[in-house]
């Protein structure tokens, strides 16, 4: 098919492309890193409901040092498929820490796999599965206590520890209150 006048070289198109594509990767690179291993989250975060939620907390990773193995997946609906939480692989030593102060709100047994549950206060609540632990339910948790152990069991992958956050009963990604995600970065166009 010939081209146009007005259209440019199919040649030139691609090279184009190729261009957008290496500015956009060089932009990337140079932004900072925005994960810590301990974070000081400040500033209100919107909730999914409406309204904003203070989420000024001294969140911890539950397992130090790790590799993440599987993120947080939004789903589409409440019911929709999706990963609510994220996977961690500890490395070295498999015991799992308080992420925040808390109280033990559930500890035991769930489908063959051990679940524990610290209530945080103002609607947050954390789950860490599967976990052996000897701690019952109503033990207060100073941030970074220890909890238990990583155990087996359930849907996450074998060694890993499942890390599940809900505000005020809506799953919410761990990352926002440990700092690992950043802002989003917009790109002008063309």
């Amino acid at each position: 098919m010939p081209e146009s006048a007005t259209t440019p070289p199919r040649r030139f198109r691609l090279t184009a492309a190729r261009l957008a594509a290496v500015i956009a990767t060089g932009v990337l690179i140079a932004l900072p890193p925005a994960a810590t291993a301990r974070a000081d989250v400040t500033e209100p975060t919107p909730v999914v409901e409406g309204g904003t939620a203070s989420l000024a907390r001294d969140w911890r990773w539950p397992v130090h040092p790790f590799r993440l193995v599987r993120p947080f997946v939004a789903p589409a609906h409440e019911y929709g498929p999706g990963h609510r939480g994220i996977d961690l692989l500890p490395v070295g030593e498999g015991v799992v820490r308080a992420p925040a102060a808390g109280v033990v709100a559930f500890s035991g047994q769930v489908a063959g796999r051990g679940v524990l549950t610290v209530d945080h206060g103002d609607g947050l609540v954390s789950t860490l599965e599967p976990i052996d632990s000897v701690l019952p339910a109503g033990t207060p948790v100073d941030a970074a206590a220890a909890l238990g152990r990583v155990s087996v069991g359930g849907h996450a992958e074998a060694g890993t520890v499942h890390f599940g956050v809900r505000l005020d009963g809506v799953y919410i990604n761990p990352l926002v209150l440990l700092g690992g995600v950043p802002r989003a970065v917009l790109l002008p166009c063309c």
